[in-house]
């Protein structure tokens, strides 16, 4: 049976996730960053990457697998590229800070090349896409997952990789950017844990038990023996898979999934590509000739094609207007993971109408 969400403003969320991490040890800094991106994150409607996640980083925190307050090492740069390790990091912040250096230096020679290896979770790609874009890059982001794998190789019924995830951020003049962001898996394993705590089934088709039977329930993933995420498009996606394994990690000098995890942390490494449209010389161009393209594309009579990122523009403003859903499990775990830290939630965290059980979270 799915369970009822609670209703938190964004606000507020914000900054009671500020005090979780800044309670864990973490700068002011950090837990700004580290906040930012988890609720921007439940704002576009990517629950998987936002503060459900923050019950996770806290156990990894207090086991040594997550570091609080690392800097970004700097292994190998030139003027147009650059290699840095995340030292097990806050991918929060060490993806935002690698973001920042290949702006800059996209912006300089007009394209940049950034690896970022060994860093702990990057959470949601699709905001390192957005980031590039609003300094009016656009850039391809691949990622790979070190972590239990959790996704079958096309043709094959043991997991191999992690979710694997690739983004594409094209900025346009006055309107939202284009953001393309999906795992090559056929879900998300934090989409699964969203679906777990509110009850739901997964759809036919994206999840095997461990035995190799095709399943929907998704609590069957974090079982003992675990379940089996399959790629999306069959060998399309895994082989999108493969490459993101091959150049976010192999490329930048970072370890790929190589066999079961010997840590409770997640590593992410990710190779970036941002590109300067203005350095280009078609930055006058570029978004007239996206919006020709989508006026194309829109005009054979069905008012519902979308584009990437529009889903999450209409959720982001349903949730800013109306507070962000969270499945009372997911809360619950949030509120106690903080008071383990020694944050307690403000008692009018909750927006007015969300249910009252949950306001004694």
């Amino acid at each position: 049976m799915a369970t009822q969400n609670v209703l938190v403003d964004e606000t507020k969320l914000h900054d009671f996730v500020v005090d979780i991490f800044r309670a864990a040890g973490s700068s002011e800094r950090e837990a700004s960053l580290i906040a930012q991106h988890l609720v921007a994150s439940n704002l576009r409607g990517h629950d998987s990457h936002g503060v459900g996640s923050i019950p996770v980083y806290i156990r990894n925190l207090k086991c040594g697998d997550l570091l609080a307050n690392q800097v970004l090492s700097r292994v190998n740069e030139t003027d147009s590229f650059l290699i840095c390790d995340g030292n097990g990091g806050y991918g929060q912040v060490m993806a935002h800070d690698a973001m920042e250096i290949g702006i800059a230096k996209a912006q300089e020679n007009g394209v940049a090349l950034i690896g970022l290896r060994n860093s702990h979770h990057v959470g949601r790609i699709g905001h390192w896409a957005e980031q590039c874009a609003d300094a009016g890059l656009v850039s391809i982001h691949f990622v790979n997952v070190v972590s239990d794998p959790s996704v079958a190789p096309f043709g094959g019924v043991a997991a191999r990789v992690g979710t694997n995830p690739f983004a594409v951020g094209i900025p346009r003049d006055g309107k939202l950017p284009v953001i393309l962001d999906f795992a090559t898996s056929k879900l998300a394993v934090g989409k699964v844990r969203v679906a777990m705590n509110q009850g739901k089934p997964l759809p036919p088709g994206a999840l095997l038990t461990a035995a190799g039977e095709p399943t929907t329930d998704p609590s069957v993933l974090f079982g003992q023996p675990k379940g089996i995420l399959l790629p999306f498009g069959d060998h399309k996606g895994w082989g999108l898979s493969f490459a993101c394994e091959l150049l976010g990690a192999a490329l930048t000098g970072g370890k790929t999934q190589s066999g079961p995890k010997r840590r409770n942390s997640t590593i992410n490494c990710m190779l970036s590509i941002l590109i300067s449209p203005e350095r280009l010389g078609t930055a006058d161009t570029l978004s007239p000739e996206i919006d020709t393209f989508v006026g194309w594309v829109r005009s054979g009579g069905n008012a519902e094609v979308l584009l990437p990122g529009d889903v999450e523009a209409a959720t982001t403003k349903e949730r800013r207007d109306h507070g962000i859903p969270i499945d009372a499990k997911s809360w619950s775990d949030i509120v106690t993971a903080g008071r383990e830290v020694g944050a307690e939630p403000l008692s009018s965290i909750l927006e007015p109408g969300a249910p009252a059980h949950a306001r004694s979270a």
